[in-house]
């Protein structure tokens, strides 16, 4: 039998995999984080992050970092959509929360974490690619980490994986997936405490302001509407999308006027937001979106990832047995039965607002409720996940 090298072995260095190594070497485990990306780094991603992560930032001790870190507190949101602009209060934070949430750039929040996990014991393995090799029930897990040639095997019984999900590799294109584009812009006239939701034929974005004042502008469309849209002759697919987008949401146009893009666009897909399975075998855990997937029109995705890997790591270290590979199966179970409980209502009204929002005759349909009554936005954006918290 095979010797572990460590209690637990994390792939994926984003906020959930750190989140998750940082927690396990606080408690005293052997932990070996493995990311494949050189940091800082940039992704597709919405940056906003909820206040419902305060009790987990204040337990790590990362509350002023993060505060320093982001944007100006946001506390007013908004949905554009053809000519309508319609502003709402984002819910009110819950009374043992102090703020209202903010936006942070992933080339911040993911080196912030990571360093903290470093700090905690966790030790790294960067730029290294990680495979899982086939388990073998008498032994722990092993994994083959690969760099500029080199190999090296690790060993744990329990595995975290956090490497995200884009779409299982060789699955055929369809209509629906959805394609991401992300870029920086300095200077335009979107007030800082802000976040409008763009809503438009074939896709939704936002804007929002983050970290060093910058406004970060993401959206999604259907690869049908990218199919559309995007011709030889409109450029770069991401100039296409950022045109179709102020064409059809003329207040997001007024707000990044003036405004010059810092930077190059980003582009991802396909992504495919939905349930997946929170575990694998026995000692197989996935937290992130490898776990399951909102879709980004609610801004949560990263407030769950944080939080799913909390919850996982909670549970691994209330087991005394688990440490040593013992009892995996049970802690499975209790596992997959939370995360669903904390999570799949925000993927499940995620799916709902997003099919509405993407289709002209919903939104036409409900622009008029949401003008007579703004504060619909305000219950629409509580249900998605606002101030829910997450019970550890």
């Amino acid at each position: 039998m095979t010797a572990a090298t460590h209690d637990a072995i994390v792939i994926g260095a984003g906020p959930a995999g750190s989140v998750a190594a940082m927690l396990l070497a606080r408690a005293g485990w052997a932990v070996a984080l493995v990311e494949k990306a050189s940091f800082p780094r940039r992704k597709v991603c919405g940056e906003f992050l909820s206040p419902t992560n305060q009790p987990l930032f204040a337990q790590l001790g990362l509350g002023a970092d993060i505060a320093r870190l982001a944007g100006p507190a946001v506390t007013r949101m908004a949905l554009y959509a053809g000519n309508a602009a319609i502003e709402a209060p984002l819910p009110h934070p819950r009374a043992e929360l102090a703020t209202h949430g903010h936006a942070i750039g992933r080339e911040y929040l993911d080196t912030l974490l990571r360093d903290h996990a470093v700090a905690a014991g966790a030790e790294l393995f960067q730029p290294w690619s990680a495979r899982l090799e086939s388990p073998d029930p008498d032994a722990p897990h092993t994994v083959t980490l690969s760099h500029a040639g080199q190999a090296h095997k690790l060993s744990a019984p329990i595995i975290i994986e956090a490497q995200g999900a884009w779409g299982k590799p060789g699955r055929a294109p369809r209509p629906h997936d959805l394609m991401g584009f992300k870029a920086h812009f300095r200077g335009g006239r979107l007030p800082p405490d802000l976040m409008p939701l763009l809503v438009f034929p074939g896709g939704y974005g936002g804007l929002v302001t983050s970290s060093d004042g910058h406004m970060s502008f993401g959206c999604a469309v259907t690869r049908a509407t990218l199919a559309r849209i995007h011709t030889p002759a409109s450029g770069p697919p991401a100039q296409a999308v950022l045109a179709y987008v102020l064409r059809h949401c003329r207040a997001a146009a007024a707000m990044l006027q003036g405004a010059e893009i810092e930077g190059s666009w980003l582009g991802a897909g396909p992504i495919r937001p939905q349930l997946r399975n929170p575990c694998g075998q026995s000692g197989i855990f996935r937290v992130g979106n490898a776990a399951g997937e909102a879709h980004s029109l609610v801004g949560e995705g990263m407030s769950m990832a944080m939080q799913g890997a909390w919850l996982l790591a909670s549970l691994l270290t209330r087991a005394p047995s688990a440490r040593a590979g013992h009892d995996l199966d049970a802690i499975g179970q209790a596992y997959r039965r939370a995360w669903r409980a904390a999570f799949l209502p925000r993927i499940a009204t995620a799916w709902l607002y997003a099919e509405g929002a993407m289709r002209r005759a919903p939104v036409a349909a409900s622009l008029p409720l949401f003008r007579a009554f703004p504060s619909l936005l305000t219950r629409a954006a509580a249900l998605s996940g606002k101030t829910h918290l997450v019970r550890i």
